[in-house]
């Protein structure tokens, strides 16, 4: 059996892929918003001082369900791409950056850790800018694809930032949910 792959056959292959990792990285990543209480119904987050540029909620789950599927597309190009020159260390720096992301809401919002979680955003975006130039030998689409991301990253860490600047006290505003006392 010498035969190349048919391209239907190239393209079931990348679909197979792209039915594991979207479904996984967008569960994964709301789990972990869902986990550490994210969003604007956590009574730390509704107590800071926000800058007029937040916006409100759904924009945030509306941009990271779009943002993970384009993350778990790319994932899948790449995974696809097998015999790639480079590709281990794409799928190191992604898993890396993906890592970071899914570590960054329990960070902000479970432990009110508003300066590490600026430093994490930091270098989430720098490892993800360095992805896309993994990826883009290898896919230029799933490079593309890590645009919007890189984006929103840009976006986040300049709100990040101004959270910290207008709440120097963040972490002590509010007790953590699990140093809570009831009575």
């Amino acid at each position: 059996m010498t035969e190349l792959a048919t391209p239907g056959q190239l393209r079931l292959s990348y679909w197979r892929w792209a039915m594991v990792t979207v479904p996984a990285i967008v569960l994964i990543g709301s789990l972990t918003g869902l986990l550490a209480n994210s969003g604007y119904d956590n009574r730390w987050f509704a107590a800071l001082d926000l800058p007029p540029l937040v916006p409100p909620g759904w924009v945030f789950a509306l941009a990271w369900t779009i943002l993970y599927a384009c993350l778990g597309l790319a994932l899948a190009m790449i995974l696809h791409a097998r015999g790639a020159k480079g590709r281990g260390f794409a799928l190191l720096l992604f898993f890396v950056q993906l890592a970071a992301n899914f570590a960054w809401s329990p960070l902000f919002f479970g432990r009110h850790q508003v300066t590490s979680a600026l430093y994490l955003i930091i270098f989430m975006l720098m490892v993800t800018v360095a992805t896309a130039f993994a990826f883009a030998p290898i896919r230029k689409a799933a490079a593309w694809l890590l645009v919007p991301y890189m984006a929103w990253l840009g976006f986040a860490t300049v709100l990040t930032f101004q959270i910290d600047q207008r709440n120097p006290d963040a972490e002590t505003l509010v007790p953590h949910a699990a140093s809570t006392q009831i009575g």
